[in-house]
C-alpha cells in the first residue's frame, strides 16, 4: 500500500512538470510564412522562442476583432524530437501576427484544443524588434546574390566596352 501511495504523487508531479515545460515554451524554431516570403522561414529567436507569451501574453483576455488587422505572417512554433538518430519536426500551434498594428489571432493548438484557440489578442510589443530582425536578415540573404551578379554583369560589361580594338 504505501508503495502506491508514493507512486501516484510521483507520477503527478512528473507530468506536472513534463506538462508545465512544454506549455511554458522554448520552442525549437518558428515557421513563418507571409508577405514578402518566398516558401518558409525559419527563426530560431530565443526571443521570439523562448517563451509561451513571446508574442502575445494570452493571460490578458481577448481584444476585440479589428476592423482591418493589416499585414499578417501565420507563425508555427515547432518542437524538435529527435527519436532513433532522427529528427521530427512537431508542430505545437498555429498563430497569425500582425506585427504593423499590434494583433494577434491565435489560431489554435496543432493536434488539440485550448481555450485561447480562434480569439483576437494584442501583440506582446517586445515581439516586433526581433520578428523585424528576422524578416531583414531573409532579405539580406536574398537579395545579396542578386547584387553580386548585377555587380558582375556590370564589371563584364564596362570590361567588353574598354577592350582594345583589334
Amino acid at each position: 500500500m504505501p508503495r502506491k501511495i508514493f507512486f501516484l504523487p510521483s507520477a503527478l508531479l512528473a507530468l506536472f512538470v513534463a506538462a508545465s515545460t512544454f506549455a511554458g515554451g522554448e520552442f525549437d524554431y518558428l515557421a513563418i510564412e507571409g508577405p514578402g516570403i518566398i516558401g518558409e522561414l525559419n527563426v530560431t529567436n530565443p526571443a521570439l522562442t523562448r517563451d509561451f507569451f513571446a508574442f502575445a501574453d494570452f493571460s490578458q483576455g481577448e481584444v476585440p476583432a479589428p476592423a482591418d488587422p493589416g499585414q499578417g505572417y501565420q507563425i508555427a512554433r515547432v518542437y524538435v524530437e529527435v527519436a532513433d538518430s532522427k529528427p521530427t519536426d512537431l508542430p505545437f500551434d498555429v498563430l497569425d501576427y500582425y506585427p504593423y498594428t499590434g494583433y494577434v489571432f491565435y489560431k489554435g493548438l496543432v493536434n488539440g484544443v485550448s481555450e485561447y484557440d480562434g480569439k483576437w489578442y494584442a501583440a506582446n510589443p517586445a515581439a516586433e524588434a526581433p520578428f523585424r530582425n528576422a524578416l531583414f536578415q531573409r532579405a539580406l540573404l536574398t537579395w545579396i546574390p542578386f547584387g553580386v551578379l548585377v555587380v558582375m554583369l556590370i564589371w563584364f560589361a564596362v570590361a567588353y566596352y574598354k577592350k582594345p580594338a583589334g
